[in-house]
């Protein structure tokens, strides 16, 4: 039985009031939202995504999470973060893969279909709903921030961009590719500069 299951991941919206920033990933990863059905909940880099957003009173998220970082986990026992004033989504719905079993970027053509534009438009028309200036919103990685460039018929928004989250894309944003630095110093710096455009006014 393949390993991911390639579900459409749904964007995740505050239960109530407006959104002032709106993050995107690339895609939902195999461990993480496509096991959770919850963008970043569950992966290896979504949880320095949940620590930011928790630091700025962004996200509640249950103390049991922590304890085990799995999105399958967190499908079984119910478990869900609380978002306020921020909205969740990834530049592709799904979790891409060409075997069921490994993880493959999207390319152009996936993001470019006129499904997935229209999607993410309408995603920043909701997030933009009762609001008076242009959203704050924030790309992790090089396609997120590609795709979100090209839309046309979404409301205007102030885009962010910082490496994706992942190990890879921490050690290729780093100075030299990352030679000689630690994982854990990066992704706090790479937190820290998250947390800085979640608390811009």
């Amino acid at each position: 039985m393949p390993r991911i299951h390639g579900h459409p991941v749904n964007a995740l919206f505050p239960d109530s009031g407006p959104v002032s920033v709106m993050l995107f990933g690339e895609a939902p990863g195999p461990r993480g939202a496509d096991q959770s059905g919850i963008p970043f909940w569950g992966d290896g880099a979504g949880i320095t995504v949940f620590r930011a957003l928790v630091a700025t009173s962004r996200a509640e998220v249950p103390i049991g999470a922590w304890e085990d970082w799995d999105g399958a986990r967190f499908r079984k026992l119910g478990m869900a973060p609380r978002l306020h004033g921020t909205a969740l989504s990834n530049a592709y719905p799904a979790c891409p893969t060409k075997d069921g079993d490994h993880f493959h970027a999207p390319s152009n053509r996936d993001l470019l279909a006129a499904a997935n534009l229209l999607r993410l438009a309408d995603e920043l028309a909701r997030a933009q709903e009762g609001r008076t200036s242009p959203l704050r919103v924030i790309a992790f990685g090089k396609r997120a921030e590609w795709v979100l460039t090209r839309l046309t018929d979404a409301p205007p928004f102030h885009l962010h961009a910082l490496p994706h989250p992942s190990a890879q894309g921490l050690l290729q944003g780093a100075p030299n590719q990352g030679k000689g630095m630690k994982l854990d110093f990066l992704r706090n710096v790479w937190q820290q500069r998250l947390i800085s455009l979640l608390t811009e006014p």
